[in-house]
Protein backbone atom coordinates (compact mmCIF):
# COMPACT_ATOMS: atom_id res chain seq x y z
CA UNK A 1 0.00 0.00 0.00
CA UNK A 2 1.55 3.38 -1.11
CA UNK A 3 0.50 6.46 0.97
CA UNK A 4 1.14 10.04 0.72
CA UNK A 5 1.11 11.99 3.87
CA UNK A 6 1.84 15.30 5.66
CA UNK A 7 -0.06 17.90 8.18
CA UNK A 8 -1.94 20.77 6.95
CA UNK A 9 -3.57 23.48 9.55
CA UNK A 10 -7.44 23.93 10.41
CA UNK A 11 -8.29 27.63 11.14
CA UNK A 12 -11.56 29.53 12.05
CA UNK A 13 -9.75 32.29 10.17
CA UNK A 14 -11.31 31.85 6.55
CA UNK A 15 -9.13 31.20 3.82
CA UNK A 16 -9.22 33.95 0.76
CA UNK A 17 -9.61 33.62 -2.91
CA UNK A 18 -10.10 36.00 -5.67
CA UNK A 19 -14.28 36.44 -5.64
CA UNK A 20 -16.61 38.26 -8.62
CA UNK A 21 -18.52 41.41 -7.22
CA UNK A 22 -20.44 44.03 -8.60
CA UNK A 23 -18.08 47.52 -9.89
CA UNK A 24 -17.61 49.71 -6.83
CA UNK A 25 -18.35 47.21 -4.64
CA UNK A 26 -16.35 44.93 -2.31
CA UNK A 27 -16.87 42.05 -0.90
CA UNK A 28 -16.29 41.36 2.94
CA UNK A 29 -15.78 38.65 4.80
CA UNK A 30 -16.34 38.03 8.40
CA UNK A 31 -13.56 37.13 10.78
CA UNK A 32 -13.61 36.26 13.69
CA UNK A 33 -11.73 38.18 16.71
CA UNK A 34 -9.57 35.95 17.87
CA UNK A 35 -8.58 33.09 15.20
CA UNK A 36 -7.97 29.40 16.71
CA UNK A 37 -6.10 26.72 14.57
CA UNK A 38 -6.30 23.35 15.10
CA UNK A 39 -3.70 21.05 13.59
CA UNK A 40 -4.44 17.94 10.79
CA UNK A 41 -3.10 15.23 9.89
CA UNK A 42 -3.69 12.58 6.81
CA UNK A 43 -2.68 10.25 4.05
CA UNK A 44 -4.02 9.66 0.57
CA UNK A 45 -3.78 5.96 -0.98
CA UNK A 46 -1.57 7.16 -4.17
CA UNK A 47 -3.43 3.51 -5.86
CA UNK A 48 -7.37 3.28 -4.12
CA UNK A 49 -7.85 6.85 -3.24
CA UNK A 50 -8.70 5.99 0.41
CA UNK A 51 -7.59 9.10 3.21
CA UNK A 52 -6.93 8.69 6.57
CA UNK A 53 -7.13 12.14 8.01
CA UNK A 54 -6.60 13.10 11.85
CA UNK A 55 -7.76 16.46 13.58
CA UNK A 56 -5.88 17.55 17.54
CA UNK A 57 -6.47 20.45 18.93
CA UNK A 58 -2.67 21.69 18.70
CA UNK A 59 0.54 21.14 17.60
CA UNK A 60 2.53 23.63 20.51
CA UNK A 61 4.77 20.89 21.24
CA UNK A 62 6.99 18.50 19.01
CA UNK A 63 6.49 15.31 21.54
CA UNK A 64 2.69 16.00 20.64
CA UNK A 65 2.95 16.17 16.82
CA UNK A 66 5.35 13.16 16.92
CA UNK A 67 2.60 11.10 19.14
CA UNK A 68 -0.17 12.71 16.54
CA UNK A 69 2.18 10.84 13.39
CA UNK A 70 2.61 7.94 15.16
CA UNK A 71 -0.88 7.20 15.77
CA UNK A 72 -1.34 7.88 12.35
CA UNK A 73 1.32 5.03 10.70
CA UNK A 74 0.02 2.95 13.58
CA UNK A 75 -3.82 3.40 11.95
CA UNK A 76 -2.49 2.69 8.29
CA UNK A 77 -0.80 -0.72 9.48
CA UNK A 78 -3.99 -1.83 11.24
CA UNK A 79 -5.71 -1.14 8.41
CA UNK A 80 -3.34 -3.51 6.27
CA UNK A 81 -2.44 -6.00 8.34
CA UNK A 82 -1.17 -8.37 6.23
CA UNK A 83 0.45 -5.53 3.44
CA UNK A 84 3.40 -3.67 3.28
CA UNK A 85 2.70 0.21 3.88
CA UNK A 86 4.69 2.78 1.93
CA UNK A 87 4.58 6.23 3.09
CA UNK A 88 5.93 9.20 1.30
CA UNK A 89 5.97 12.52 2.89
CA UNK A 90 8.45 15.76 3.24
CA UNK A 91 11.44 15.85 5.51
CA UNK A 92 9.86 17.60 8.41
CA UNK A 93 12.06 16.76 11.83
CA UNK A 94 8.56 15.34 13.44
CA UNK A 95 8.31 12.82 10.81
CA UNK A 96 11.51 10.66 12.70
CA UNK A 97 12.73 10.22 16.04
CA UNK A 98 10.89 9.21 19.19
CA UNK A 99 7.13 7.36 18.73
CA UNK A 100 7.75 7.66 14.98
CA UNK A 101 10.91 5.18 15.40
CA UNK A 102 9.24 2.73 17.64
CA UNK A 103 6.35 2.69 15.51
CA UNK A 104 8.79 1.43 12.75
CA UNK A 105 10.90 -0.09 14.68
CA UNK A 106 6.98 -2.36 15.83
CA UNK A 107 5.92 -2.53 12.21
CA UNK A 108 8.95 -4.63 11.83
CA UNK A 109 9.71 -3.92 8.19
CA UNK A 110 6.18 -3.72 7.24
CA UNK A 111 6.40 -0.17 7.60
CA UNK A 112 8.71 1.98 4.77
CA UNK A 113 9.29 5.87 5.67
CA UNK A 114 10.12 7.18 2.11
CA UNK A 115 11.58 10.84 2.73
CA UNK A 116 10.96 13.40 -0.51
CA UNK A 117 12.84 16.46 -0.69
CA UNK A 118 13.41 19.64 1.31
CA UNK A 119 10.66 22.21 0.06
CA UNK A 120 8.84 20.83 -2.90
CA UNK A 121 5.47 20.04 -1.68
CA UNK A 122 4.60 19.42 -5.49
CA UNK A 123 6.37 16.28 -5.31
CA UNK A 124 3.05 15.49 -2.68
CA UNK A 125 -0.24 14.37 -4.11
CA UNK A 126 -1.83 15.13 -1.01
CA UNK A 127 -1.06 18.57 -0.78
CA UNK A 128 -3.87 19.20 -4.19
CA UNK A 129 -6.02 17.38 -1.22
CA UNK A 130 -5.82 19.54 0.92
CA UNK A 131 -6.00 22.79 -1.39
CA UNK A 132 -9.22 20.97 -2.27
CA UNK A 133 -10.42 21.02 0.89
CA UNK A 134 -9.59 24.55 1.40
CA UNK A 135 -11.62 25.63 -1.54
CA UNK A 136 -14.30 23.31 -0.55
CA UNK A 137 -14.74 24.00 2.90
CA UNK A 138 -12.71 27.58 4.00
CA UNK A 139 -12.61 29.80 0.94
CA UNK A 140 -14.18 32.56 2.42
CA UNK A 141 -16.46 30.89 5.07
CA UNK A 142 -16.83 32.11 8.40
CA UNK A 143 -18.50 29.48 10.60
CA UNK A 144 -20.36 30.44 13.36
CA UNK A 145 -18.22 28.14 15.62
CA UNK A 146 -14.46 26.05 15.49
CA UNK A 147 -16.54 22.65 16.40
CA UNK A 148 -18.88 23.20 12.96
CA UNK A 149 -15.48 24.34 11.36
CA UNK A 150 -14.30 20.71 12.61
CA UNK A 151 -17.36 19.20 11.47
CA UNK A 152 -17.51 20.73 7.89
CA UNK A 153 -14.22 19.47 7.89
CA UNK A 154 -14.87 15.59 9.28
CA UNK A 155 -17.73 15.72 6.16
CA UNK A 156 -15.80 16.72 3.92
CA UNK A 157 -12.93 13.96 4.17
CA UNK A 158 -15.86 11.33 5.29
CA UNK A 159 -17.75 12.42 1.73
CA UNK A 160 -14.49 12.16 -0.17
CA UNK A 161 -13.94 8.56 1.14
CA UNK A 162 -17.25 7.25 0.05
CA UNK A 163 -15.72 8.82 -3.84
CA UNK A 164 -12.03 7.40 -3.79
CA UNK A 165 -12.34 7.65 -7.38
CA UNK A 166 -12.79 11.82 -7.03
CA UNK A 167 -9.64 11.79 -5.19
CA UNK A 168 -7.32 9.60 -7.30
CA UNK A 169 -8.91 12.60 -9.61
CA UNK A 170 -7.82 15.62 -7.30
CA UNK A 171 -4.29 14.50 -6.35
CA UNK A 172 -3.85 13.61 -9.90
CA UNK A 173 -4.10 9.58 -9.87
CA UNK A 174 -5.19 6.71 -12.05
CA UNK A 175 -7.62 4.06 -10.37
CA UNK A 176 -5.60 0.64 -10.90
Amino acid sequence: MFYYADEFNISWQPTLKAMWSPVGQQVMISTPGQPKKHYGIGAVNYHKGETVVMIQKRKKREQTVRRAIAQLLEQLLEQHPKETVYVAWDNADTHSGGKVEEVLRGAAGRLVLLYLPTYSPWLNPIEMLWRHFRREVTHCELFASVKELLQATRNFFNYYNTMPDKVLSIIGAHPT
